[in-house]
Parts: structure tokens; C-alpha cells; sequence
């Protein structure tokens, strides 16, 4: 009875977590502007999507190429300083290594509203116009803790003599770094380089609060505005599900390649 329940449990929680995205994604394949009202299959919506006859098409497409661009943009420092703080946190000995591991997972833990609307007050404190730059920053500092948090346990599973080993035959610490350390924390540094670049193009709460007034959108706001104003856009739905689609391909080929290595590594 117990496995019963925990499978029924399972079920019940991957359905209401999925449901919606079908049910987006069935709507995406008819015309209609109304979420739920069916009025045959047609691929139009799609159509209408890459081919840019919609309205408000110019506007979309900007804050598209905003959500991308800084969310790379905020993946690729994220990974840098990421992975140089988490070297730093594995070195470290004693409460001074509890400590900052501590006070890089309240970020985590820390409501989006609330990181928001600190970084907004911070900025106004130090007088800098908020904009792209502001919006940049703010991804880097919420994105870099996930990074960290997913390099330190490769930094764990390494054996530490293989650096030291590296600057014994003559290798500088840099060329240590960049010839032992970093092949062998790659899969952490891509793992948080995905999760820094998802987080960034799921984030509304600090975005808005930081992008200031010069009219600057990323996919989140946009949607946020385009809802305010009566309804979404019928085109979002296509494009929600091929982001869907996208990320679930992504996670496919990667647990694919971590399984593959694992057996390698058996046998």
C-alpha cells in the first residue's frame, strides 16, 4: 500500500506539474486567440511565429534576443567566477570554509522578490542608471552560487595530488589550472553553465526590478506586460513549447552522455 500511494503521489504531482505544458502545446496547433476554445488543427500559429506576420512582432522578437543574449552573457561569467570560487571554497579549511559555503547558499534560498529589490535599492544607492547593464549584473550575481554549488562536488570527487603532482613536474599554477583542474571539472562547469543559462531565462523578479525605465524587456516582462493588457499573445504558445521542447532535448542528450560515461567508466 505504501509503494501505492508514493507511485499515486508521483503520478499526481508529475501531472499537475505537465499539464499545463501539453495543454499549451495541444493549443499551439489552432488559430484560435482564446487559450482553450479549439477551432480545428492548423500549423499558423508557428507560421506566424518565424515568418514575423503578428502583431506586436518587432517587440517580441527584441526581448527574445535580450533574454538570450544576456542570459549568455550572464551563464558564461557565472561559470568563470563560479568555478574560481568554488577552487577557492574547496581550499579552504576550518568555520571560514563553512561560512562562505553557508553564505553562498542563501542566494539560493533567498526569494527572487527579495534579491530583486535589494540590487534595485544597491544601485540606487551607487547612482548607476538601471538598464542592460544593471539587468546583466544582477543575473551574474544570482546565477553564480548555482554554478559554485555545482562544481564544489567535483572538487570533492578529484584526487587532490594530481594538482600538486602537476606543479611538481614543472608546471606553473596556471598551466595546472588550465591543463588538470579544468578538464577534470568540465562536467560540473557545463552542468552549471546550463543551470546559470535556464535560470537566467526563467528569472522575472530581479529583471524587473532592475531594468529600470528605458523600456528594456526580456521574455519574462514582456509576457508579464503582454498579459496585463487582456490576454497573451496566441504566438507565445508556439514559442513556449518549442523553449519546452528545447530544454527537454537538452536534458535528454546530457543524462544520455552521463550514463554512457558511467558504463564506460564500469567497465
Amino acid at each position: 500500500m505504501k509503494r501505492f500511494f508514493a507511485q499515486c503521489y508521483i503520478w499526481i504531482l508529475l501531472i499537475v506539474l505537465y499539464a499545463p505544458i501539453v495543454f499549451i502545446a495541444v493549443f499551439s496547433f489552432t488559430e484560435s486567440k482564446v487559450l482553450g476554445n479549439w477551432t480545428g488543427f492548423s500549423t499558423k500559429l508557428y507560421s506566424n511565429l518565424f515568418t514575423g506576420n503578428m502583431q506586436g512582432t518587432g517587440s517580441l522578437m527584441h526581448a527574445i534576443e535580450n533574454t538570450v543574449i544576456i542570459a549568455l552573457i550572464a551563464a558564461t561569467v557565472s561559470t568563470i567566477l563560479g568555478t574560481i570560487a568554488a577552487i577557492g571554497i574547496h581550499n579552504m579549511r576550518g568555520r571560514a570554509k563553512q561560512a562562505i559555503a553557508f553564505m553562498n547558499n542563501i542566494p539560493m534560498l533567498n526569494p527572487d522578490i527579495i534579491t530583486g529589490v535589494s540590487l534595485f535599492l544597491l544601485f540606487v544607492f551607487l547612482h548607476i542608471s538601471q538598464g542592460y547593464v544593471t539587468v546583466v549584473l544582477a543575473h551574474i550575481t544570482f546565477c553564480t552560487p548555482y554554478v559554485v554549488l555545482s562544481v564544489l562536488p567535483k572538487l570533492t570527487q578529484m584526487n587532490p595530488n594530481i594538482y600538486e603532482a602537476a606543479l611538481d613536474l614543472g608546471a606553473t599554477p596556471f598551466q595546472a589550472l588550465k591543463k588538470v583542474l579544468i578538464p577534470m571539472l568540465k562536467p560540473g562547469m557545463i552542468s552549471g553553465f546550463i543551470l546559470a543559462f535556464t535560470m537566467s531565462l526563467d528569472d522575472f523578479a530581479v529583471t524587473f526590478f532592475t531594468r529600470g525605465t528605458i523600456g528594456l524587456d526580456t521574455l519574462s516582462t514582456y509576457i508579464y506586460t503582454d498579459a496585463r493588457k487582456g490576454g497573451l499573445t496566441p504566438e507565445l504558445r508556439p514559442m513556449i513549447t518549442i523553449m519546452f521542447l528545447g530544454i527537454l532535448l537538452l536534458l535528454i542528450v546530457i543524462n544520455m552522455r552521463k550514463i554512457r560515461n558511467t558504463n564506460n567508466a564500469v567497465k
